[in-house]
């Protein structure tokens, strides 16, 4: 016999290149990474490359489009 197809809403699947760049944090703030940490970091002084190395958050007025991204 053959199975019955469930009927309903399709998974929504979510943004690949957003599940890469971005972290949902345990209180439901989103991380992501700096920019400007890639090349040309001759000139850059060690203090700002120390700093671009620490994760930041998303701001207020993004955080509702990267979440839709991100949860589908």
């Amino acid at each position: 016999m053959r199975k019955q197809k469930k009927k309903g809403k399709l998974k929504l699947k979510s943004r690949r290149g957003a599940r890469k760049r971005f972290k949902l944090t345990a209180s439901g703030k989103v991380k992501r990474g700096h920019a400007f940490k890639r090349h040309i970091l001759t000139k850059k002084t060690t203090t700002r490359k120390r700093g671009l190395r620490k994760a930041g958050l998303v701001s207020a007025a993004e955080t509702p489009s990267v979440r839709r991204m991100l949860l589908g």
